[in-house]
């Protein structure tokens, strides 16, 4: 139960609007102090744009936002950071150059004797209690850019444990995470919740928000549609209020006497190698066949995957496609040969933000249209329309640029500008991280369509339902090597779980 006298966070009819588009319209809502309060909604809701005003990047057009009865000053993050209103955004805004420590102590570094230089002692030791208290043992002296993206997620939630917050806005804070890193997370805002700070929980995966939130808010095309409690909601109620009607998962269907491996090897690693990332990788995926990659985050999938792509170089090993050995490898010809990538980090690898919708669609193909005179930009009109309604992409133009959507809609992007190649082989690397219920569901079965039409698929994912619903195969990567293999039919989490520690947190567990 909520505590009245406890400080709150609390919004009245809050509006904006971009261009005519109307992303939040009178939204109402009050977040306690010591307690859990889930928000919830397709990308577009208004989510995002929620976010933005609370944390002081956006000034609503109209509506007032108190902390504790106080009236506070929009569009302005020093405003909202001073009452202790820190938000944890879904991509980490960190300093790349930056170690943890200075990403932590910017701008109010501790200084020792008279104060002509920094106490970077005890600026050390407190920085690592933070982590500790997450249950992270990360590198103090590595620049923050140069660590995987669920590791900057965690830097961002300890800067704003740093700065004392009394509430603090997570979103999509698990998204890049694996199920023992989101375990560990969960208890960590159990504790928040315990010593009295308020959360606001923005997430697209269900079973955690009903696992946390004692409050669940939804909010539909900007406008609020309900605030209940948690114990008084079901999931398929709460899907049906989020996108106004019933949404079924699928899942991969085949007959159980077929046998894909019988099928021609699309790609084959042997004993493909990179210090100190992964060693001794073998593989094969067949046409028509997805191969899943499960694993913790940091065991060297997407250190494989960018390998495959040509993105980075590998020590030794072989990469065969179509039974050919790669002499020499490099985005560009992979991309001739037929080979896709959905990367894990969707707008520093995957999009050209600046550029429009239509654009980054067509970017892997702009030589197809280029004529005598230049690009024909008919027929770019007409290629981009069809995907856009294809894949369902929200925006009101293809002339928007890819910045301007939501989270849900540039991962669409990212996806469909490989399909209409028809490539022989796709690697998705967390295709559906931080995307809603809806779309989740939609590019689940674009995954399966692709595998129908005979490209291979390479699904790397930390979501362990998605590995197993979708996957034929699943090979276990753990600390770069391979760990096992397992039919889907004899696969469960327990065992990709067991699969995934390392040999000392085995005998520690």
């Amino acid at each position: 139960m909520r505590d009245p006298d406890m400080p709150s966070l609390t919004t009245q009819n809050l509006s904006k609007s971009y261009g005519g588009t109307h992303a939040l319209k009178n939204v109402s809502l009050k977040i306690h102090a010591g307690g859990i309060h889930a928000l919830c909604g397709e990308n577009g809701a208004g989510k995002s744009t929620l976010i933005k005003i609370l944390s002081g990047v956006e000034t609503p057009d109209q509506g007032l936002v108190q902390w504790n009865g106080s009236h506070l000053s929009l569009g302005k993050v020093q405003e909202m950071e001073s009452k202790g209103i820190v938000a944890v955004h879904q991509e980490p805004v960190v300093f790349p150059d930056l170690n943890i420590v200075d990403n932590l102590y910017a701008g109010r570094e501790l200084s020792s004797g008279m104060g002509t230089w920094l106490n970077t002692a005890s600026m050390k030791q407190q920085t690592r209690d933070i982590l500790d208290s997450l249950g992270e043992d990360l590198p103090l002296n590595q620049p923050v850019g140069e660590m995987a993206l669920a590791q900057r997620q965690m830097v961002s939630i300890a800067r704003a444990l740093f700065n004392q917050c009394r509430i603090i806005i997570l979103d999509e804070p698990t998204a890049s995470l694996t199920t023992r890193e989101s375990d560990a997370l969960f208890k960590t805002v159990i504790s928040l919740k315990n010593r009295g700070v308020g959360i606001l929980y923005v997430s697209h995966r269900l079973e955690e928000v009903f696992q946390l939130a004692d409050w669940i808010s939804v909010l539909r095309d900007g406008l609020l549609v309900s605030t209940q409690s948690s114990k008084d909601l079901s999931e398929d109620a709460l899907i049906q209020q989020m996108v106004g009607r019933k949404v079924a998962y699928p899942s991969r269907q085949r007959p159980v006497d077929t046998d894909l491996t019988k099928n021609k090897p699309v790609l084959e690693l042997k004993a493909l190698s990179r210090t100190p990332a992964y060693d001794d990788i073998h593989l094969k995926i067949h046409a028509g066949e997805i191969l899943g990659m499960s694993g913790l985050v940091g065991a060297g999938r997407s250190e494989i995957a960018r390998a495959i792509f040509g993105i980075d170089e590998f020590d030794t090993g072989e990469i065969l496609f179509n039974g050919k050995k790669l002499q020499s490898h490099s985005i560009r010809k992979a991309i001739d040969l037929g080979i896709a990538m959905v990367p894990e980090d969707r707008q520093r690898q995957g999009l050209a933000l600046p550029l429009s919708v239509e654009t980054n669609l067509l970017l892997p193909s702009l030589n197809n249209f280029q004529g005598m005179t230049g690009l024909d930009r008919s027929q770019m009109r007409s290629i981009s329309g069809h995907l856009i309604s294809k894949l369902g992409i929200k925006t009101g133009s293809p002339d928007n640029p890819a910045s301007a959507l939501s989270g849900g809609n540039q991962q669409k992007i990212v996806l469909g500008k490989w399909i209409h190649r028809n490539p022989s082989l796709f690697i998705l690397d967390e295709p559906t991280r931080g995307v809603d219920v809806g779309a989740k569901s939609e590019v689940h079965r674009m995954i399966i369509e692709l595998a129908k039409q005979g490209s291979a698929v390479l699904l790397i994912s930390s979501e362990l339902p998605e590995i197993l619903s979708l996957s034929d195969r699943i090979l276990v990567i753990t600390k770069g090597h391979v760990s096992g293999e397992l039919a889907r039919e004899e696969a469960n989490q327990e065992k990709l779980l067991k699969l995934s520690l390392p040999e000392e947190a085995k005998q520690s567990s």
